[in-house]
Formats: C-alpha cells, sequence, structure tokens
C-alpha cells in the first residue's frame, strides 16, 4: 500500500522506475509461495534472472513473457499502431516499446498464472529442461507443453473487466489497445 502511494504522489520517470524495480522485487520475492510445497525444491526460485535463464523457473518466465509480448505486439499491428513507440518503456532498436507498456498489465494473469500452474499442474517436470553452463532452457517436449498451457490461458473465455461481454483473453489484448488507441486520438 505505501508503493501504490508513492506511485500516485511520483513526479517523474526515473523515481517511477525505481518503484517498479522494488515492487518487482517483492513480487518475485514470493513467487516460490505460489508453488505446491512439493515441488518447491525441485523448482527452486531466488530471484528473476535473464539473458541467459539460469533456472527451470526463469527460463519458463522467459518464454512466458516473450510469448505474451508478441501477442500484445500482434494486436498493437492489427489496431494500426507502431510497436515501437512506447510511452513508459523507452524506445530501443528492435524493442517494442509499446508492447512491453500494455503487457504489463497482463504479466501476471497470463504469462506468470501459465508457469504457475504447469510446474503445480505437473505438465512440465524436472525433466523437460536442458542446462548446459548457467543457462537452462526447455527440451522439444517441454515447449510443446508450455504452448499448449499458453494457448489455452490466452484462449480462455473471460468476463471483460470494463464491457461486461465474454471474451478470450487474446481478444482483451486488442480491445486494450484499441482503448489505448482512442485515448491517444
Amino acid at each position: 500500500n505505501r508503493t501504490l502511494t508513492k506511485v500516485e504522489r511520483c513526479k517523474d520517470m526515473p523515481s517511477l522506475l525505481g518503484l517498479e524495480g522494488n515492487a518487482g522485487r517483492i513480487y518475485f520475492g514470493s513467487f516460490n509461495k505460489m508453488l505446491k510445497n512439493h515441488l518447491k525444491d525441485v523448482f527452486e526460485f531466488k530471484s528473476r534472472n535473464r539473458r541467459p535463464p539460469r533456472d527451470p523457473v526463469n527460463a519458463l518466465l522467459s518464454l512466458a513473457y516473450s510469448c505474451l509480448s508478441k501477442d500484445i505486439t500482434t494486436s498493437i499491428l492489427t489496431v494500426g499502431m507502431d510497436p515501437m513507440l512506447g510511452f513508459y518503456h523507452r524506445p530501443r532498436y528492435g524493442r517494442p516499446a509499446l508492447a512491453l507498456d500494455i503487457m504489463e498489465e497482463f504479466r501476471p494473469i497470463i504469462a506468470d498464472s501459465v508457469v504457475i500452474s504447469v510446474i503445480n499442474n505437473d505438465e512440465i517436470i524436472k525433466d523437460d529442461f536442458i542446462t548446459r553452463g548457467k543457462e537452462c532452457n526447455l527440451t522439444t517436449e517441454g515447449r510443446k507443453q508450455f504452448f499448449g498451457a499458453y494457448e489455452r490461458r490466452v484462449n480462455q473465455i473471460v468476463k471483460h473487466p470494463i464491457f461486461g461481454y465474454q471474451v478470450s483473453y487474446r481478444r482483451i489484448f486488442e480491445t486494450q489497445v484499441r482503448l489505448i488507441s482512442r485515448y491517444l486520438n
């Protein structure tokens, strides 16, 4: 609650980025608590790391965020906006800043929930990973299992939080982009 109050009072981007970093550390510091007790040793998660991910949970999170970024980028292009020009993430060559901005609100309900569910439901097991040096990646079979779970999640039908009709999360991505486009115009 204190962090939310600080966000509401924040006056500049560097301060906001610092608050986001602190909130991320708190969130990922509790991530392990969402895993079933008997799996915490197998899927030990200490902190977020990437490029390359060094453990199975980080490998899953990186893949989930890549899939989500791709889907949001597709929605942005469908609406006719430029995915490279964001308002929170700074534009950099090859980085879809607007997609990264928009995907923030979907990370926990789409990407993180898929990671938690594939682990907790034993859809992906320790043998579905290959570790070489400090890098950890999914096997071909592991990726197949992950992509199936991800697709089930984005195609899940839910009640739209603003409009109240039944719609898939994938369609909500495009609706959110259209709302942002309308706001900016």
